[in-house]
């Protein structure tokens, strides 16, 4: 499949919600982070169906890179795993592993 030719308008428009997409998805981790939202609302939210499940366990206060590795690993996650690709025991073992029930 060819890839389409953009104008120069469309692909502004494009590079605009992708912008707007990213700063969504960073304005999630930052809310988990700062505690003003719970994991089980994060999970829940359909802007962070596409934010990778690392990053998310990262963003929560206390996890680092070894403790989130280790957990995952726990919960047999991959690191390449997305949000959207979480099955409901896999969502389910990990607000019980966090503890999250704000």
């Amino acid at each position: 499949m060819a890839i389409p030719e953009l104008t120069d308008e469309q692909r502004r428009e494009n590079l605009r919600r992708a912008a707007a997409a990213r700063r969504e998805k960073a304005g999630l981790l930052h809310a988990l982070k700062d505690g003003e939202a719970a994991l089980a609302e994060v999970l829940d939210d359909p802007r962070a169906e596409r934010i990778r499940v690392e990053a998310l366990i990262r963003a929560l206060p206390g996890y680092g890179r070894a403790r989130s590795e280790g957990l995952m690993a726990k919960l047999g996650i991959a690191r390449s795993r997305r949000v959207r690709g979480l099955g409901v025991r896999q969502r389910r073992a990990l607000l019980e592993a966090v503890g999250d029930g704000k």
